[in-house]
């Protein structure tokens, strides 16, 4: 897997790979002055029996689409098929790539053989897909379940359309769309169009960046809990968040000690690094929060297994008086916490009450060194009591053997 990630971080290596492998030729068109687009699907399953006669938000993306004379869609400039629900980790390589099990893409480009982008300014776009540049016609349609392509459907299959819109891109940017539920209440639906400014920005290679997100809906947070998905994987987020919230930082030594109540990194025990209010509508960037990348005192300039604790208090609330620490999960929306660690599927002691996702710093065999840990650029989002991470990675060098 540690290879894999490297070879992946090449395009062109990648796609004669899957050449290879898949023994099929992709057949890729030219996009003159593309724009360089990423997609996710916010939309999630809430298992409850006030929602069981609720559509699957199970979709086929368009862009723009051709009608036939029926009024159904017959094709598009661009297909994004079986869009299912993102996954919490949108790691800073295609992993999705080359998996036969499903249809379903939790994310776009995700599975799809399509042109991606470059390395912008150091950091490898592969994970973005080339798309024209321009006033774009963007189409979200349900879709049955199933592994049928979009446009074999039946006809009346293919008339269900949650979202209808035109979006804006310039050449060479770097854009994220979101697809998102705007009104709790009301069931109203959205997309938000954010242009990604990393690329741009003068980071250092020994610090890490990390900004936030709240994309819940309007009145998630005050809904009755019965309306809510009761995953416990959840933990302290499954209330939402209030629409206002205050964000600290601890930074923990070693990931082989898994509890948050083992030693911190001096500086950076419940640390306030910034405030994160509830938008589903500005396309604005958030600033990036940044610690340092070799924070501990054991990091030796190559490794380190340092791991980070992202609390969200609602304003007011003292850090250090936390009354949730007992292990109950109905906080009211007044705190949440996520730990980054491992690869975010272990388990802290009990009390903890933390989601999991994995950590914000990336190690792989680089050069010499195996493994060697990497600074990234994060991104963590919170929407309708889950909160999701996305990574990228400067480009780093290949393995030496």
């Amino acid at each position: 897997m540690k290879n894999l990630k490297g070879i992946i971080a090449s395009t062109s290596i990648l796609l004669l790979l899957m050449g290879i492998v898949g023994c099929t030729k992709v057949e890729y068109t030219q996009i003159e002055e593309p724009a360089y687009l990423r997609v996710f699907n916010n939309l999630n399953y809430v298992q409850t029996l006030n929602s069981k006669d609720e559509k699957v938000p199970f979709f086929c993306m368009l862009i723009n689409p051709t009608e036939g004379p029926d009024g159904t869609f017959s094709g598009a400039e661009i297909v994004g098929d079986f869009l299912d629900k993102r996954d919490a980790y949108a790691p800073p390589y295609p992993s999705h790539i080359g998996s036969n099990t499903s249809v379903n893409n939790p994310e776009y480009p995700g599975k799809k053989n399509v042109l991606v982008g470059p390395v912008l300014n150091g950091f490898d776009l592969s994970s973005w897909a080339q798309v024209p540049s321009g006033k774009l016609r963007v189409v979200f349609a349900y879709r049955p379940k199933n592994t049928v392509p979009f446009f074999q459907l039946e006809s009346h299959l293919r008339k269900d359309i949650l979202i209808d819109t035109v979006i804006s891109l310039d050449s060479k940017e770097v854009y994220t769309l979101h697809l998102l539920q705007t009104d709790f209440v009301k069931k109203e639906h959205g997309v938000l169009l954010r242009q990604e400014n990393f690329h741009k920005l003068g980071l250092s290679d020994s610090l890490v960046y990390v900004n936030f997100y709240n994309m819940s809906a309007q009145g998630f947070w005050q809904a009755d809990a019965t309306l809510k998905d009761d995953d416990s994987k959840l933990a302290s987020f499954k209330s939402g968040i209030k629409d206002e919230m205050n964000v600290f930082l601890s930074l923990h030594e070693n990931e082989s000690v898994l509890s948050h109540r083992e030693r911190t990194i001096a500086g950076f025990n419940g640390k306030y690094i910034t405030e994160v209010k509830r938008n589903t509508s500005s396309s604005a960037v958030s600033p990036y929060i940044s610690f340092p990348l070799w924070a501990s005192s054991k990091a030796d300039g190559v490794k380190t297994s340092m791991w980070q604790r992202f609390d969200f208090f609602v304003p007011g609330m003292d850090p250090t008086k936390n009354p949730f620490y007992t292990g109950e999960r109905n906080t009211g929306a007044n705190w949440a916490v996520v730990n980054c660690l491992r690869n975010g599927k272990v388990s802290l002691t009990s009390g903890d009450n933390g989601t999991l996702l994995p950590n914000l710093l990336v190690n792989i065999h680089s050069g010499k060194d195996n493994p060697k840990t990497f600074a990234t650029v994060n991104t963590l989002e919170v929407v309708n009591g889950r909160i999701y991470l996305t990574t990228i990675q400067r480009k780093y060098a290949p393995p030496i053997y």
